[in-house]
C-alpha cells in the first residue's frame, strides 16, 4: 500500500478513532514485525522462527487490507488480535529464546493493541486470553526449558535490543497520535461550542428582535380595540371587537411561548427572586382564569390553606407564569364541569416552606401513554381529539423547565375521559410570621368591558410626557388616558424630549426604550443631568416592546421608576400612573383598590401531604385504619352465587360456612387496573402523595394491578409488601406513622423496602381441605395430610407462600409445637405490635395462645384478628398465625 495514502488515512478526521487507530497499529505493527524478522534473519536467528515471522507478516498484511477495502474494522481488529495472540506470540516465544529473546515485549505490543483497537466483549476475552497464553509461555520456559529453542547470547542481546527500540517507538508514536487525536478533536469541540453560541445568541437576537417588532403593532391593535369597546357601539361591533381581542392575546402568548422556550434552551433564563404578597399574585390569577372559565361555562373554585404566609420570597413572575399556563391548559380542555385551583404549604425548618399548588379539572384527561410525553416542546398528545384547540405545544414544556429552575417538582395525575390534576410543589422563604387567613375574593372584572369600563381617577392638574418613535402607539397611549383628563404631551424620539423636558414641568414620563439616534437609557441620563432641566426628579417610567426578567433588571439598574410591557391595556396604563403621581392631583372616581373575582372559595380542609392506602388482605381492625387514615382497597370474593367486596358485602364466618355446609369453591381476586385507578383518583382528592402497600406480588395480581393503574398518576407509588395479612398491615402502620411524622414520601417508600425482610408472617393450618378446593395443594396430598394427621405451617419467603415446617398430631399438640417454635425468634421482635389472625377460632382458643406467648415476652399490643373473608377461604378454620416484627437494628 502507499505509504502517503496511509497517512492520509490516519489523518482523515471522518474515519472513526477506532479505524484511524486501527491502521496506524496494524501497520506499525507489522512493519516493526517485519524489522524485526529482517534483523533476526541477519543476526543469526532460528531459520524456522523467521520463515513463521514472515508467513505471519503476510497474513496479516493481507488481513488489514481486506479490513480496510471492506470497511470491516472490528472484524478484522478481532482477527488480527487472534492471530497474534493464539499464534504469532507464542511461536515468537518459543523459537525465539524464550525470556531471552525479543518475545515477551511483543507481549506488551499485543496486550496494547487488544486494548486500543477491539471493542465490545470481544476485547476482554482476548485481553484473558493473552494473559493466559503469556502464563503457559513462561510456564513452559520454566519447567519445559528444553522445548524452548535457545539463542547464542550475542544474538539473544540483539534480539531483545532491537525488539525494546521497535516496540518503544511503536507505543511512543501510539501515545503522541492518540494525543495528536484528542488535542484535534478538542479543538473542533471548541470551535463547534463557539458556533453553537453564536447561533445560540444569533437565535435570542432575532426571538428578541421578532417579539419587539411584533409587540409594536399589538399594542397598537389591542389599544385601539379596547377603545372600541369602551364606546357605545352595536352589539356586532362590538363581538368583533372581543374577537379581535381574544385573537391579539393568543398571538401574544405564542411569541411569549417562543422566546421563553429560546431562553431556557440558552441558558438564560433567568430565576429572580423577591418579596411579594401571597394575597395579591393569587388575585391576580383569579380574575385572569375566572373570566376564561366563565366564557366557557366552568365553575372556577379556588381553595386556600388558611396557613399560608402572607409574604413569600420567590420569582413571582414565573409563579405565576406557570400556574397561568397550567390553569388556561385546564380551562382549555375542559368542555364543560369546573376547575379548581388549591393551594397548601408545608412549612419546613430554617424559615423555608414547600407551597403546593394542586390544579384540578374535570376534563377529558390523559391516556397513560401520553403522560411520559406531557412536558415534551412542541408535542400535543392525543392528537385527533386535540387538534382543534390552539397553542404552539410549548407550554407545559416551558413550565417544567420554569419549575425545575425553581428547585421544584411538578407531577401530573389523570384518568382518561375523567379528568387530570397537575401537581406543583416550589420551594420558597418566609417572609415574616403574618398568614393569609380567611380570605374574600370579590368581583374584580366583569364579562363586558365596553359597557362597564370607568376610568379609575381624574386628574385635570396633572401632567404627563409620552415618549416614543411609532405615532401609532403614541396614539394609542393618549386615547387609552383620554378618560382621566391629564394633560399628555408627546415626543417622537428623545431630541424632542429633552426639547420639553427643559421647558415643562411633567408628573410622570413614559419613555420608549429602543429609539433611532437617542436610545430610552441615554434619553434618561439626559434628562436626569440635564442642565436648566425641570425633570430631574420626575418617575420615569419604561414603557417598551422589551420583555424578559434581565431586561426588567436592566431598567431598575438604569433608574427607570417603573416598567410596562407593550401591548399594554388601559388598566395597566392607568395603574402605573396612579402609582407614579403625587396623590394631591389624583381624584379617585372609582374603587381602586384590588379585589378578587367572584370564585367561590371553597372551605379549605387540608390535603394530607402522604397518604397510605392497602388492600382488605391486610387484616388491620377497622379503629387503625381510621387513627392512621389509611385508605382501604377491597378485594373480591367469588362464589357461585356472584361477586362480593371483601369485609364489605361479605364477612368471614359467612364464607367460611358456605364452603363448609355446601362444600362450594370460594376463590378470592385482586382488583382489576380500572378499579385501582378509581381507588386511586379518589385518595388524590385526599392527598398530595399516595403510597399503596399491595400483597406479595408472587400470591396475587394486587401488586400488578396497582402499578398498572399508578402509571395514569405521577404521585401514586406501590409497594410489594411481600407479606399478605397483618404483615402486611405492619408495614403499612409503619408507614403510616412515618408519615404523620412528617416524612417525605421516598423516604417512606426507601424505610419500608428495607422493613420487608424483618416481618415475620407464618399460619399454622389446621385442615388442608380448603387449601385443596382452591388449589393450593392437590386432593391427593390433602389426603395424605388427613391420613396421618400433618398439619403444614405456611411461611412467606420473598413474596412466595411456602412451607416452613410440617407439624404431626392432635391440634393441640401443633399448636404448642408451633407457638413454642415462633417463641425461639419473638425474643428478637419488636414489642409493640403482636398479631394473632385466625380463622374459626374460639375467644378461648385465643386466650390460650395469647397465654402461652406472655408466659415468656409481653407485647405492648396483642391483637385478636379475624382473617378477611378472601384470606380464610383459603385456608379454613382453625387456622391461626403469630405475625411480628424483628427489632431493626
Amino acid at each position: 500500500m502507499n505509504p502517503g495514502k496511509i497517512i492520509e488515512m490516519i489523518k482523515d478526521q471522518n474515519r472513526s478513532r477506532q479505524e484511524r487507530m486501527f491502521i496506524l497499529l496494524a501497520m506499525c505493527g507489522q512493519m516493526g514485525l517485519f524489522i524485526g524478522t529482517l534483523v533476526k534473519a541477519i543476526v543469526g536467528v532460528n531459520m524456522k522462527n523467521v520463515l513463521a515471522m514472515l508467513i505471519s507478516f503476510v497474513i496479516l498484511l493481507g488481513i488489514t487490507y481486506f479490513s480496510l477495502r471492506f470497511r470491516k474494522i472490528q472484524r478484522g481488529a478481532e482477527l488480527i488480535a487472534a492471530l497474534v495472540i493464539f499464534f504469532v506470540l507464542p511461536l515468537n516465544f518459543i523459537s525465539g529464546g524464550g525470556i531471552y529473546g525479543g518475545a515477551t515485549i511483543w507481549f506488551i505490543f499485543g496486550i496494547i493493541f487488544v486494548c486500543l483497537v477491539v471493542e465490545n466483549k470481544t476485547k476482554y476475552i482476548l485481553l484473558a486470553s493473552g494473559f493466559f497464553v503469556c502464563s503457559i509461555c513462561y510456564f513452559i520456559a520454566l519447567f519445559f526449558p528444553e522445548w524452548v529453542v535457545t539463542p547464542p547470547k550475542s544474538i539473544a542481546y540483539v534480539d531483545s535490543f532491537s525488539t525494546f527500540v521497535l516496540v518503544t517507538g511503536m507505543i511512543c508514536g501510539m501515545i503522541l497520535f492518540q494525543n495528536a487525536i484528542y488535542q484535534s478533536e478538542n479543538k473542533m469541540t471548541q470551535a463547534q461550542k463557539k458556533e453553537i453560541e453564536e447561533l445560540n445568541q444569533m437565535q435570542n437576537r432575532f426571538f428578541s428582535s421578532m417579539s419587539h417588532e411584533i409587540r409594536t403593532p399589538i399594542n397598537t391593535i389591542i389599544g385601539l380595540n379596547e377603545m372600541i369597546l369602551r364606546e357605545d357601539v352595536s352589539d356586532e361591533v362590538a363581538s368583533d371587537a372581543r374577537s379581535i381581542q381574544g385573537a391579539s392575546k393568543m398571538l401574544l402568548t405564542l411569541i411569549n411561548d417562543i422566546l421563553d422556550m429560546s431562553k431556557i434552551e440558552s441558558g438564560n433564563m433567568d430565576i429572580v427572586p423577591v418579596s411579594y404578597d401571597f394575597g395579591a399574585m393569587l388575585s391576580d390569577i383569579v380574575n385572569m382564569i375566572w373570566v376564561r372559565a366563565k366564557e366557557k361555562g366552568l365553575e372556577f373554585h379556588v381553595n386556600v390553606d388558611q396557613t399560608m404566609p402572607s409574604q413569600l420570597y420567590g420569582d413571582e413572575v414565573r409563579i405565576k407564569q406557570v400556574l397561568i399556563n397550567v390553569l388556561n391548559n385546564a380551562v382549555k380542555y375542559t368542555a364543560e364541569g369546573s376547575v379548581t385551583l388549591s393551594i397548601q404549604c408545608k412549612n419546613s425548618e430554617n424559615g423555608k416552606a414547600q407551597i403546593i399548588y394542586s390544579i384540578e379539572d374535570t376534563g377529558m384527561g390523559i391516556k397513560k401513554e401520553s403522560i411520559p410525553f406531557l412536558f415534551t416542546a412542541f408535542r400535543r398528545v392525543d392528537q385527533a381529539k386535540n387538534r382543534y384547540i390552539e397553542g404552539t405545544g410549548l407550554g407545559l414544556s416551558i413550565v417544567k423547565q420554569l419549575v425545575d429552575l425553581m428547585h421544584g417538582e411538578i407531577a401530573v395525575n389523570s384518568v382518561y375521559t375523567k379528568g387530570s390534576t397537575f401537581v406543583i410543589t416550589i420551594p420558597q422563604d418566609v417572609v415574616g410570621n403574618d398568614v393569609i387567613g380567611a380570605i374574600n375574593l370579590e368581583e374584580r372584572h366583569s364579562m363586558n368591558a365596553r359597557a362597564h369600563y370607568k376610568q379609575s381617577f381624574e386628574a385635570p392638574n396633572a401632567r404627563v410626557l409620552i415618549v416614543d418613535d411609532n405615532e401609532a402607539n403614541l396614539m394609542v397611549a393618549e386615547k387609552l388616558l383620554r378618560d382621566t383628563k391629564v394633560m399628555i404631551d408627546t415626543a417622537t424620539s428623545g431630541e424632542k424630549c429633552l426639547e420639553k423636558t427643559v421647558s415643562f414641568h411633567y408628573d410622570v414620563i413614559f419613555m420608549d426604550h429602543l429609539m433611532p439616534e437617542m436610545s430610552g437609557i441615554e434619553c434618561l441620563h439626559e434628562v436626569r443631568k440635564q442642565t436648566g432641566g425641570l425633570n430631574q426628579n420626575t418617575p420615569v417610567v419604561a414603557l417598551t416592546a422589551n420583555a424578559g426578567s434581565e431586561n426588567q433588571a436592566l431598567y431598575r439598574r438604569e433608574g427607570f421608576d417603573g416598567y410596562l410591557l407593550k401591548p399594554v391595556s388601559g388598566l395597566q396604563l392607568e395603574a402605573e400612573l396612579l402609582r407614579q403621581l403625587p396623590p394631591e392631583l389624583v381624584e379617585k372616581t372609582r374603587d381602586t383598590e384590588q379585589t378578587g373575582v367572584a370564585a367561590p372559595v371553597l372551605e379549605h380542609h387540608n390535603k394530607m401531604f402522604v397518604m397510605i392506602s392497602t388492600d382488605s388482605v391486610c387484616d388491620l381492625p377497622k379503629n387503625i385504619t381510621e387513627k392512621y387514615q389509611v385508605a382501604v382497597m377491597p378485594y373480591r370474593v367469588i362464589t357461585e352465587g356472584g361477586e362480593f367486596l371483601d369485609g364489605i358485602e361479605t364477612e368471614t364466618d359467612g364464607i367460611v360456612s358456605y364452603i363448609e355446609e355446601k362444600g362450594k369453591t370460594v376463590k378470592s381476586e385482586a382488583p382489576p387496573v380500572e378499579e385501582y385507578e378509581k381507588f386511586f383518583a379518589e385518595q388524590l382528592t385526599k392527598a398530595q402523595v399516595v403510597i399503596h402497600i399491595s400483597m406479595a406480588k408472587k400470591i396475587s395480581l394486587g401488586y400488578d394491578n396497582a402499578r398498572e393503574a399508578a402509571k395514569a398518576f405521577d404521585n401514586v407509588f406501590v409497594i410489594n409488601s411481600r407479606h399478605l395479612s397483618c404483615g402486611m398491615g405492619i408495614l403499612v402502620i409503619r408507614a403510616a406513622e412515618y408519615a404523620a411524622e412528617g416524612m417525605k414520601a421516598e423516604q417512606i417508600i426507601q424505610k419500608i423496602k428495607a422493613q420487608r425482610k424483618l416481618v415475620k408472617t407464618s399460619f399454622i393450618v389446621d385442615k388442608t381441605d380448603f387449601l385443596a378446593r382452591v388449589g393450593r395443594i392437590s386432593a391427593k396430598i390433602d389426603s395424605i395430610c388427613k391420613a396421618i394427621m400433618l398439619h403444614p405451617v405456611i411461611v412467606l419467603k420473598n413474596s412466595l407462600l411456602t412451607v416452613g415446617a410440617i407439624r404431626i398430631g392432635t391440634k393441640k399438640h401443633v399448636w404448642d409445637k408451633y407457638i413454642e417454635a415462633e417463641m425461639k425468634t419473638m425474643k428478637y421482635a419488636d414489642k409493640k405490635h403482636l398479631f394473632i389472625v385466625f380463622v374459626g377460632l374460639s375467644m378461648q382458643d385465643l386466650q390460650e395462645i395469647k397465654q402461652k406467648v406472655e408466659s415468656k415476652y409481653s407485647f405492648d399490643q396483642v391483637i385478636f384478628q379475624k382473617s378477611s373473608p378472601a384470606i380464610s377461604a383459603n385456608c379454613g378454620p382453625g387456622t391461626f398465625g403469630l405475625i411480628y416484627s424483628i427489632k431493626e437494628e
